[in-house]
Order: C-alpha cells, then sequence, then structure tokens
C-alpha cells in the first residue's frame, strides 16, 4: 500500500514537469508527509470550451464518488489486480485518471525497537503514481478527491512491503491522463504493468528518522523527515 508520501515540489515546478497549463493549486505548499484526507497536488485533463486542457489540481486524498454516502469509504489505494473490475473505481477507471505526483513514499518495518520508516524514491525528481479522481459536489463547491493504484512490490520496493503505488514512466503519461472513456481495459493494465515495472527497477530506499512515525507532532514541511537516519553504533 501507500499510506504516506512526500511532495516537495512547488506548484510551477509541476506545471513545468507535466506541461500542465490550468493552475488550481496556487495555495499548495511543498509537503514531506502527505497523509490520508490530506490535499496534495494531482495532474488531470478535462476539456474546457472544446479544448483539451491539462490541469494541476488540488484535492483530498481519499477517493469519495459523488454516489458515494456520506461518512462512507474513501479509499486512498486501489489495487491494480482489481481496480477495472471493483465497483468503487471502475468507473473513475474507465474515464476519471490522474497523475499523482510525489518524490517518493514511505514505509514501515516492525523491529525489535519499534517500527523503522524507510524513504523509498527514485533518482529522479518526480515519480507519478498512477490514480483515479473524483468530483463531488457539496454545496455550491465542487470537492476533488483521489486514490493511488498499487501493486505487488518489485525490486527494492519488495524489500520494505508487499505494495508499491503504479508508477508510470513519461512516455505513458499522455495516454493514461486522456480524458476519453477506456475501452480495451486489459490493453491499459497491461501498459501499467510494463511501466510501472521499469520505473520499480530505478527505486531505492533508506530508513529515515522515527519523527516520521508521528504524524501529529511532526512538520510536514521540514525536509529533514527524507534525510538518511543516523547509522546506530
Amino acid at each position: 500500500m501507500c499510506g504516506r508520501f512526500v511532495v516537495p515540489s512547488t506548484t510551477d515546478e509541476l506545471l513545468s514537469v507535466f506541461d500542465a497549463t490550468g493552475d488550481n493549486a496556487a495555495d499548495w505548499k511543498p509537503s514531506y508527509s502527505v497523509a490520508p484526507t490530506d490535499p496534495a497536488p494531482i495532474v488531470r485533463e478535462c476539456i474546457h470550451d472544446e479544448t483539451l486542457q491539462r490541469d494541476v489540481d488540488l484535492a483530498s486524498w481519499g477517493l469519495k464518488p459523488g454516489w458515494a454516502k456520506p461518512g462512507g469509504p474513501a479509499p486512498i489505494n486501489a489495487r491494480l489486480e482489481s481496480v477495472a473490475s471493483n465497483g468503487m473505481f471502475r468507473s473513475a477507471f474507465a474515464s476519471q485518471r490522474c497523475l499523482v505526483p510525489m518524490a517518493g513514499y514511505y514505509e514501515w518495518q516492525q523491529m525489535d525497537d519499534g517500527k523503522q520508516p524507510y524513504f523509498i524514491h527514485s533518482d529522479g525528481d518526480v515519480l507519478a503514481a498512477a490514480g483515479l479522481y473524483a468530483a463531488r459536489q457539496e454545496g455550491d463547491v465542487w470537492k476533488i478527491s483521489f486514490t493511488i493504484i498499487t501493486r505487488a512490490a518489485r525490486d527494492a520496493s519488495g524489500e520494505i512491503h508487499d505494495r508499491m503505488p503504479v508508477f508510470l514512466t513519461p512516455d505513458v503519461w499522455d495516454q493514461w491522463l486522456r480524458p476519453e472513456k477506456i475501452t480495451d481495459k486489459e490493453e491499459v493494465l497491461s501498459m501499467l504493468d510494463r511501466s510501472s515495472v521499469a520505473v520499480a527497477r530505478t527505486v531505492t530506499a533508506f530508513p529515515v528518522a522515527r519523527t516520521v512515525n508521528n504524524v501529529r507532532t511532526l512538520d510536514p514541511g521540514d525536509p529533514s523527515l527524507i534525510e538518511p537516519a543516523a547509522k546506530k553504533e
């Protein structure tokens, strides 16, 4: 799974990396600890006045479709193995796809003296996880939410946890973001599998300070959260 991730990029940096023109994330501040229900930037494409536009939007982490009942589940992850058929996700998979930018994410290992967090990341500045989004009207306001697709972990990720985000290589970003409805689910699922395996080969992990463990007391704006932990003597 992916239960906490890192987005150190500014809005302007994300607009540049993803060649986006719409900026609905002006209030975004880089975070080294994005937790469930937190707002985070996503990249999506929509048709505005018959023109395709790529936006960077702020969305709440935890998918809440418009048809979902208040107080119901808001899953932060969707399994690649069932995302195209699961009733919670299949509509968004068909036509509401997004990218979730991040520098990496955290996973934990149980040690004799407690849980040890690891920062899992790639060599590049930005990873792009395959995500799904939903728009829900609350009063006069439209709220956007999202979930991150995960798969069985590969390479270094698998040494820490059995699941990892489905990261996509830049050459398939356009295909994934395209807003038209998917007609060949198996082709798209195969693309997600191939692309995420390629990114997994570039992933590395190292332990970080246990400050990361307590989301209530850490400072999400503190870049030292992703610094390698000091080795014990």
